[in-house]
């Protein structure tokens, strides 16, 4: 358990300073200016005392039990004061210092040593080369750490190894005027990990939304399964750093070249429910309402305003980010015609004009709760000198107060001026922001926390029909002699074994066994030139198409041996597949995760359209139809003019098979299978690769 670090009865510094500037003397101060209510030790052996509190020579020294123990001293010492700790009966340990892990062998040796030293003791680590926590809570204060924004109390937590971004996101909290619960930043995590906060907060009642900033995942199973246990209690929001790299190293497939180096976390957002933004200030502004609204029931929302041009704006992104503004009931537009002036828009937005009082806010407020085409609601409140700004605050708040739907506003003021209406609404839990697009942006939020917990899970279904054992047979032989290119009979007699439907194959070694070949199969046919060295065959003159006869056959294989020059060069001879829409399906081998499952259009234009998504396996049925409609070109799948859809189900079909097939066969590391012919009256697969 956690408890005693972010509740720490008493708090010792070893290395604490009498020097201003030094971070063992701002943790002292920050615990004293913040109000912690345990006591405080400062270990220095040659102060009398620090801030005005006795200093000890040693931890040893001090006469009442220690939960915590900051350490701010050189590297080099650490394991000794470590051990010192132990027999202290120290519970957790925050180091400060770096010069561990982050800077070499060196540092990861003295990391290792003090680590193994805390395990003997039962001591947990913090950090090193971290800030350390804060718990706002009322009955400790604690304010272990070295940073300078001393927040306000409030239901927002946030955890994340870089300490620099997470002061950032803290700082803008304490800005806006919004509390938050607690805050943890620790470094190098050598002990306590990310998945751990995240839990203890997912069970720490004071916690309403917890805040994650990841720039890469030490252990993604983990963190997957923690995260998909607390997200289903309270929100979790995280940014992922990194987005805008290009994508992996040069892979010997379209799928990995076309998975981002960050997707995997990407996917694991979205698996485990996390809401995911692109950036911080998204990731502040959705937070500040999950602080203190209820969680909508769907997308529609109801916008109130007295200024026509700042509603337009909150407009624009409310729709584009998935929400709908649907019209007012019969009912609603009856009352307000009533309760309005008569120049008032009575429509959605509902215009109260600048003129609106405090009873003409809280009729449409009223009105809008009650209207069942409403899941949430969107205020634009400027705060014109001529009309009673406090008593339309109040009316907010009350309603708010309520909690029967959510609400954001878009409060346009001078707050020096109006500070007992910014005030009034702070107090009352009304999450105000300056600009149209912020409150906008924080209610969209809240409506992507509501589909992600409600969209369908779906079952991961498991396909009796296939021949796992014969499918290892063929990797085994090809490991066998040491090959990590699958040869194409070998990765069609996988597809095989997994009823991943293909176009009819042979396999020739000369001109004679290839014509003999196309002839079982029945013309045309298509060859293809078949080597370990022969990767990308269309560019380099390896693939016939629409061959009619044998004639036609012999000559491509004898053009492709002039040509190609490969000692293992044999001819793959396939029926010709030719219409339907092309598409592509891949695999990607993740450390810790299994595989990543691509689904998009293909062809040859793959790489420039990159119109392709991706999940984790194991793939559910529900994911599988989600994966199908969610490429952009998803209508030419359905059938645009005049040319008929495809089966979907079928290629649904198709990514739980392979979903199935990589769990199966983990030895794989990619594969794709571009193009895939998708009809009306089927898929089948005419190219494929596999790579081990």
């Amino acid at each position: 358990m956690l408890d005693s670090l972010f509740k720490p009865r008493a708090v010792a510094v070893i290395g604490a300073s009498s020097k201003e500037l030094a971070i063992g003397n701002r943790v002292i101060r920050n615990l004293i200016d913040f109000g912690y209510k345990g006591g405080i030790y400062p270990i220095n052996p040659k102060a009398d005392e620090i801030r005005g509190i006795k200093a000890y020579k040693s931890i040893l020294d001090v006469p009442e039990e220690v939960d915590v123990v900051h350490m701010v001293i050189p590297a080099k010492f650490v394991p000794m004061a470590v051990d010192d700790c132990g027999k202290k009966g120290v519970k957790h340990i925050i180091i400060n210092s770096g010069g561990f892990s982050e800077i070499g062998p060196e540092g990861a040796a003295i990391e290792a040593d003090f680590l193994e030293r805390a395990k003997k003791h039962g001591i947990r680590i913090f950090g090193p080369n971290c800030q350390g926590i804060i718990n706002t809570d009322p009955e400790y204060r604690a304010y272990c750490n070295f940073t300078f924004t001393y927040p306000e109390p409030g239901h927002i937590s946030i955890v994340a190894l870089s300490g620099g971004v997470a002061e950032v996101i803290h700082q803008e909290f304490s800005i806006m005027g919004v509390g938050t619960k607690i805050y943890a930043s620790n470094g190098n995590a050598c002990d306590i990990t990310i998945p751990e906060l995240i839990e203890y907060l997912g069970n720490d009642d004071g916690t309403r939304v917890i805040v994650t900033y990841v720039e890469g995942l030490r252990d993604p199973e983990t963190f997957k399964r923690v995260a998909t246990e607390v997200a289903v209690k309270k929100p979790v929001l995280a940014m992922k750093a990194g987005r805008t790299k290009e994508g992996a190293k040069a892979a010997a497939s379209h799928t990995g070249g076309l998975a981002k180096e960050d997707i995997a976390t990407d996917l694991i957002f979205k698996k485990a429910g996390i809401v995911s933004f692109n950036t911080e200030a998204e990731l502040i502004q959705a937070a500040v309402a999950f602080a203190t609204q209820p969680i909508p029931k769907g997308n529609r929302v109801g916008i109130i305003t007295n200024t026509g041009g700042p509603a337009v704006i909150a407009t624009d992104v409310l729709v584009g980010r998935g929400l709908t503004l649907p019209p007012l009931s019969a009912n609603t537009e009856t009352y307000l015609k009533e309760h309005l002036y008569p120049e008032a828009s009575v429509h959605n937005p509902a215009d109260v004009l600048a003129t609106g009082n405090a009873s003409h806010y809280r009729a449409c407020l009223d009105a809008m709760m009650d209207d069942d085409n409403f899941d949430s609601i969107y205020i634009s409140f400027v705060t014109p000198f001529f009309v009673d700004n406090v008593a339309i605050a109040k009316e907010i708040v009350a309603v708010n107060q309520k909690q029967i739907k959510p609400m954001v506003c878009n409060l346009m003021t001078n707050r020096e001026q109006q500070a007992e209406t910014v005030k009034i609404l702070k107090d009352g839990g009304v999450p105000c922001f300056s600009l149209p697009g912020a409150a906008a942006s924080a209610l969209a939020g809240l409506v992507e926390y509501q589909q992600i917990q409600s969209r369908e899970k779906g079952v991961v279904k498991t396909f009796t029909d296939t021949d796992k054992a014969g499918a290892e047979a063929i990797i085994g032989t090809a490991k066998a002699t040491g090959r990590t290119m699958l040869a194409a009979d070998e990765v069609y007699g996988i597809l095989n074994a997994y009823n991943i439907p293909t176009a009819d194959w042979r396999m020739a070694d000369t001109a004679e066994a290839a014509e003999r070949a196309a002839a079982e199969i029945g013309y045309p046919v298509v060859v293809k030139a078949d080597a370990q060295s022969v990767i990308h065959k269309s560019d380099m003159g390896g693939v016939a198409v629409n061959l009619t006869d044998g004639a036609a056959v012999r000559a491509a294989v004898g053009k492709m041996e002039k040509t190609l020059k490969a000692d293992d060069l044999r001819f793959f001879i396939q029926k010709f597949e030719p219409g339907g829409v092309e598409v592509i399906f891949g695999a990607k081998a993740e450390e810790g995760l299994g595989h990543i499952i691509m689904f998009g259009l293909g062809g040859i234009y793959v790489e420039i359209m990159k119109d392709v998504v991706f999940n984790l396996t194991p793939v559910s049925d529900a994911e599988a139809v989600e994966m199908i409609s969610a490429v952009k070109g998803a209508a030419l799948l359905e059938g645009v003019r005049g040319q008929k859809g495809v089966d979907r189900d079928g290629l649904a079909e198709i990514v739980q098979r392979l979903s199935q097939l990589v769990s199966d066969l983990p030895a794989i590391q990619e594969m794709d299978l571009n193009p895939v012919m998708a009809s009306e009256d089927g898929i089948i697969a005419v190219d494929a690769r596999i790579s081990l």
